[in-house]
């Protein structure tokens, strides 16, 4: 049981990191889905639940979380994981 929390846990963790790859909300949503689909696939079968639906609600989830977020709030290849944006000043 421990060690599905942890593994529910690192994947989580690796899908929002993650979930910031694209400079434009299409790209972002595309890979946020992507990655969320595949956690989500890898929680149902990790858990023992449905792994079709596991994995379609990871996707929505993870295509959401890639729309809502821009590359100002995280760019993997920034310093610290953060971009300065002009257009915030």
């Amino acid at each position: 049981m421990i060690r599905n929390k942890m593994i529910i846990g690192l994947i989580a963790g690796t899908v929002l990191v993650l979930a910031g790859c694209g400079t434009n909300p299409g790209d972002r949503a595309l890979s946020g889905g992507l990655l969320g689909a595949g956690a989500g696939a890898a929680i149902g079968a990790a858990t023992g639940g449905n792994i079709g639906t596991a994995a379609a609600i990871g996707g929505a989830v993870g295509a959401v979380g890639g729309a809502a977020t821009s590359p100002c709030d995280v760019d993997l290849n920034a310093p610290g994981g953060r971009r300065d944006c002009d257009d915030r000043r």
